[in-house]
């Protein structure tokens, strides 16, 4: 059962596609968090607060694993419960919905990734590679001084296929099973996973149990996200399905990531362009291989724009599943009066 179907206040699935129309129209009120820190700046301060205080480097590496997991059990059970509160007020009082409605606004990030990813494509057209690795740099945690203008447009799109999935479609996916409890739980350890789940020296042990349950938690909303992306692609201009459908199931697993690489592999052959391949984060290069390695790597603006066309149709075919069920969910508490 959906979460909330029994809800005496308005259903989550309304909810969720009010939060989502109200994040493409307005984004994540970002003047209020000039004010105010975001809820996931909060998440990603106390992430670095146990960080500091837990892993120590002289501790064994089990340790510093045991300590990783104490950490995810306090941090998701501590969101759980605020997100269970606020989920109270939101059924209890009148309009206390609307609570509710920003939180989930605010844990949603379709204008934040377009604007993001566009700003990229602007600064390629503006003042070439200097601005357009500028501004891939704060979607990427590759270091951009290493990319050429082909490499700054695949990294750009590569973050929009995978943040279609991971900061699009999981929210959604857990909101609609487990609501607000659900959601938070997931943000928190996507959060968690984006800081100390790398595989270095300092977090591969620490970050272990936050990069494998984020890897859990992604598995179903990378598939449905790459589904979205072919689907996506019969309704965009020069959109190839038939490509994207073949590059997904041929090289979506390739990737270094259990998730990421299957809607990455349906961008590809939609837009045909080459994908992944060789990369370097932190001063090391490492070899992945290419996802679509028969399309060219030679791609720039034109592609990235095509890419945001793409991801644009792939939101509003989620918020039609949206809707329907909405709908159904509507239907369903009218047949229980």
């Amino acid at each position: 059962m959906l979460f909330g179907l029994e809800s005496a206040g308005i259903a989550p699935p309304v909810i969720l596609f009010l939060a989502l129309l109200l994040d493409a129209v307005v984004g994540e009120f970002g003047p209020l968090f000039r004010v105010l820190p975001h809820p996931v700046t909060l998440i990603g301060g106390l992430t670095g607060w146990f960080d500091r205080r837990l892993n120590r480097e002289q501790r064994s590496h089990q340790a510093r694993i045991v300590r990783g997991l104490v950490v995810v059990v306090l941090m998701t059970t501590m969101v759980s419960a605020i997100g269970w509160s606020l989920h109270d007020l939101a059924i209890k009082y009148p309009y206390g919905w609307v609570v509710e409605l920003i939180a989930v606004t605010l844990l949603i990030a379709q204008r934040s990734l377009f604007d993001h990813v566009r700003a990229v494509a602007r600064g390629l057209d503006r003042n070439g590679l200097q601005d357009g690795r500028a501004a891939v740099a704060m979607i990427v945690g590759r270091d951009p001084d290493s990319l050429d203008e082909y490499g700054v447009a695949r990294a750009a799109i590569e973050s929009l296929a995978e943040s279609l999935a991971d900061g699009v479609v999981a929210p959604v996916f857990w909101y609609l099973l487990f609501g607000l409890p659900g959601l938070l739980v997931y943000k928190t350890i996507n959060t968690m996973d984006s800081m100390i789940g790398y595989r270095t020296s300092r977090h591969e042990a620490f970050g272990k149990v936050a990069a494998r349950t984020d890897d859990i938690l992604n598995y179903v909303p990378a598939r449905i996200a790459a589904v979205l992306i072919v689907l996506a692609s019969a309704f965009v201009p020069r959109g190839r399905p038939g490509s994207s459908f073949r590059v997904m199931v041929r090289d979506g697993g390739k990737h270094r990531s259990p998730n990421a690489g299957w809607s990455e592999a349906a961008m590809a052959g939609a837009l045909g362009v080459a994908l992944s391949g060789p990369r370097s984060y932190h001063g090391k290069t490492t070899d992945q291989p290419w996802v679509g390695g028969e399309f060219s790597v030679k791609i720039g603006s034109a592609e990235i724009r095509r890419g945001l066309y793409l991801f644009v149709v792939a939101c509003l075919l989620e918020a039609v599943i949206v809707v329907l069920i909405a709908s159904l969910v509507l239907a369903a508490s009218v047949n229980l009066i």
